[in-house]
């Protein structure tokens, strides 16, 4: 296997395992947790600019007034991504927020269809056809709309379709977007530190290196999928995709016994089946195309 597919393989597989690190941080609150994911994963990717000489070629794509509002869209949509997402991890609901990564490229398809006037072909109608299925099975079933999965869908392909038309790439939009929350984060854990209710520095030195490592599982495997991204097809990259949500969930029934109920595995088989038609019709109609890293990131 060529460089592009080990980056892949390693991006991937670092975000499905992102549900152990944060389940050794169950004892803090989400909320503050996405707080220092925001600041360490600033000052991560700003130290990454600086140490690659790369500062200056992002402070001269610096966007306007109107792109930075859209940026500002972009940096909420994420921060409420990474809130839900933590929150579910350690609330026990690992196996919901799998489905959530499961059904965003179908989501994200759909929105090209109703507001980027893309088209679909047939065997594309079906998949998306099949997954609202399984969504509604599920809400039937437990009488409850899944809002984790979509709460997680909807916000990432939210971000995806502000990115897929933003100037900067992956890395210095992360970054730009960081800095946007980076205020606001700081002012919270400074906030929860003063009211004597923050964990950092206060639960020991474990927890202290956990919190700062939320910055390096944040930016390190978006380094590693930029890099895939530019070495492999587009149609193999989107395969490899699964891997994440794959792993959270066999996460989340095997090693932290999260009920996995026949109802569910009717509506998730339904959304499965949906996702390998997409796979397939995308590898058989873009066999050898490749792209250049796409702005979106996972959560």
């Amino acid at each position: 296997m060529n460089r592009g597919v080990w980056s892949a393989l390693a991006a991937y597989t670092i975000w499905g395992f992102i549900p152990i690190y944060l389940k050794w941080l169950n004892q803090v609150p989400a909320l503050e947790i996405v707080g220092h994911r925001i600041v360490w994963s600033c000052l991560l990717l700003c130290a990454y600019l600086l140490a690659t000489r790369s500062w200056r070629s992002f402070a001269m794509q610096s966007p306007g007034f109107r792109i930075a509002g859209a940026y500002l869209v972009a940096a909420l949509l994420l921060s409420i991504n990474w809130l839900v997402y933590v929150w579910a991890v350690n609330s026990g609901f690992i196996v919901d927020a799998s489905l959530g990564y499961f059904i965003n490229p179908l989501i994200s398809v759909l929105f090209g269809v109703l507001l980027l006037k893309e088209r679909l072909r047939n065997w594309q109608w079906l998949a998306v056809g099949l997954a609202a299925v399984g969504v509604i099975y599920l809400t039937l079933a437990h009488g409850a709309l899944p809002w984790i999965a979509l709460a997680l869908a909807f916000s990432f392909a939210l971000y995806g379709l502000i990115k897929k038309t933003s100037p900067l790439g992956a890395l210095p939009g992360l970054t730009l977007e960081t800095g946007i929350l980076f205020l606001p984060g700081l002012a919270y854990l400074l906030f929860v530190e003063f009211h004597s209710d923050g964990a950092f520095l206060h639960q020991g030195a474990a927890i202290d290196l956990l919190l700062v490592g939320c910055g390096v599982v944040t930016a390190m495997p978006l380094l590693l999928f930029a890099a895939a991204a530019q070495r492999i097809p587009l149609a193999l990259l989107g395969l490899l995709q699964y891997i994440g949500p794959t792993l959270q969930f066999l996460i989340g029934v095997l090693i932290y016994d999260e009920p996995f109920t026949s109802d569910k595995f009717i509506g998730f088989g339904l959304v499965w089946i949906a996702l390998l038609i997409f796979a397939l019709e995308g590898f058989m109609y873009h066999p050898a195309r490749t792209v250049h890293p796409p702005h979106a990131i996972k959560a």
